[in-house]
């Protein structure tokens, strides 16, 4: 088989084309055009039926995955897969060679696999090892992307790629952010959780390249734009805690034994819809059914209904309260922490010089120095929290190098700190 390109293919293709345009002068298509032996390859792999597909995956990974004797006759291939059908078994293996994916050697009479063969293997094998879990891809990604760095060939496709990950991530999470819905936030908080290994592992790949000038300057600029969409992201670990601080001041209790509305919310998740239905009756009329309005949203609009004062709509009670001990909520007390570094901040006003951020943040112990180091990104944002605005307000800004995708790590060894990033705070007017 020919897998170069034919007059058949061409037509083929300039059939999905407006006229007067030529397929290679298109510099999307034009690397895919070089690459047609490899896409045919993978036509033969996944063309058809899933059944069909999972077979000629079974077949091609058994041949693959004999080592030490990688030459197969074609009774050994008959013997191993005899519980297979003996014509589709030969239709498959007739497919695979045809198509460039398994070698037939015809002075000892055997087969073996291609190295296109082998290459749609790997791939498979390591994208099937992050096919769990929601953000599963960022991980395939960053994966490709250090093995890429270390044979020296990364493509500026594959930074692409990593950046438009990074961007869906970015807003999604700001999305959370804007629902005020403890539920979305607590969702994002995990799913940040989840990817926060892989954007670390991504530091260091982008680092290690940048130090080796390993990149043109489009894969700078994207390297860069990886970076800073990192930072930011890592950043967003602050911004749900003080998001979800902030709601748990704000939470309404039920009843004297403590009974809150987020526990009521996560209580009417755990039923089932027969439960539902129970607990419904009597309650409204019928089942309004508004697809066009998102399950976060439709939650929180019924968390918002059982709270009110008037209902007008027949029995509301909730299920009987369990036997808990009577407890009084209050608003938890300022951490003394937060007016010391108000004060500390606001002496660097005057001052014409940067101050290392260490020199500011550095306590006399790891828990205050980490309570510190979070409320610095506060500076200068728009907050409602009248607790923070003293802290907002300060005409500080925090600088890092510039010419460092990465704030660099200094040493300090003191009170529990390692390092520290070498950011300054200087003055700045806004």
């Amino acid at each position: 088989m020919n897998p170069g390109n034919t007059p058949d293919t061409d037509e083929r293709l300039a059939a999905y084309l407006a006229p007067q345009i030529v397929a290679e002068d298109l510099p999307g298509l034009f690397p895919l055009i070089h690459a047609q032996p490899l896409l045919l390859a993978f036509s033969a792999l996944f063309h058809g039926s899933l059944a069909a597909v999972q077979i000629r995956l079974l077949v091609l990974r058994e041949i693959g995955q004999r080592a030490a004797a990688p030459r197969w006759g074609r009774r050994e291939i008959d013997t191993h897969f005899a519980y297979l059908d003996a014509t589709k078994l030969d239709t498959i293996v007739k497919r695979l060679t045809d198509f460039g994916l398994l070698l037939w050697d015809a002075d000892d009479r055997s087969y073996r696999v291609a190295a296109q063969g082998h290459g749609a293997l790997a791939a498979l094998s390591t994208l099937m090892q992050f096919a769990e879990g929601d953000d599963a891809g960022l991980g395939f990604l960053t994966a490709q992307l250090a093995g890429g760095a270390l044979t020296g060939r990364v493509s500026r496709d594959h930074l692409q790629q990593i950046l438009a990950r990074l961007t869906e991530l970015e807003g999604d999470f700001a999305a959370a952010v804007r629902s005020a819905s403890e539920l979305q936030l607590t969702a994002a908080q995990a799913r940040l959780e989840s990817v926060f290994l892989w954007m670390d592992k991504g530091t260091e790949v982008i680092r290690g390249l940048t130090a080796d000038q390993a990149l043109d300057a489009a894969g700078w600029r994207i390297a860069q734009a990886i970076g800073q969409k990192q930072s930011r992201l890592m950043r967003m670990t602050g911004v749900f805690g003080r998001e979800l601080a902030a709601m748990a001041r704000q939470r309404v209790h039920l009843s004297r034994g403590g009974l809150s509305t987020t526990e009521l919310a996560a209580w009417l998740q755990g039923c089932n819809v027969s439960q539902l239905v129970t607990l419904a009756e009597g309650c409204i009329a019928c089942t309004p059914e508004p697809s066009f309005v998102t399950p976060d949203v439709m939650l929180d609009v019924a968390e918002a209904e059982l709270l009110r004062a008037k209902v007008g709509a027949g029995e509301t009670a909730l299920p009987d309260a369990a036997t808990v001990a009577e407890t009084s909520e209050f608003a938890a007390p300022l951490p003394p922490q937060l007016p010391a570094l108000i004060a500390l901040l606001a002496g660097l006003v005057a001052g014409e010089q940067p101050t290392a951020v260490a020199d500011v943040v550095v306590a006399d112990g790891f828990r205050e120095t980490a309570y510190r180091f979070s409320l610095l990104p506060l500076i200068g944002e728009v907050t409602t929290d009248p607790t923070l605005v003293d802290l907002a307000s300060l005409p500080l800004r925090i600088r890092g190098g510039q010419h460092a995708l990465i704030p660099a790590l200094i040493p300090i060894n003191r009170h529990g700190v390692a390092h520290i990033e070498d950011l300054h705070l200087e003055h700045h007017d806004g």
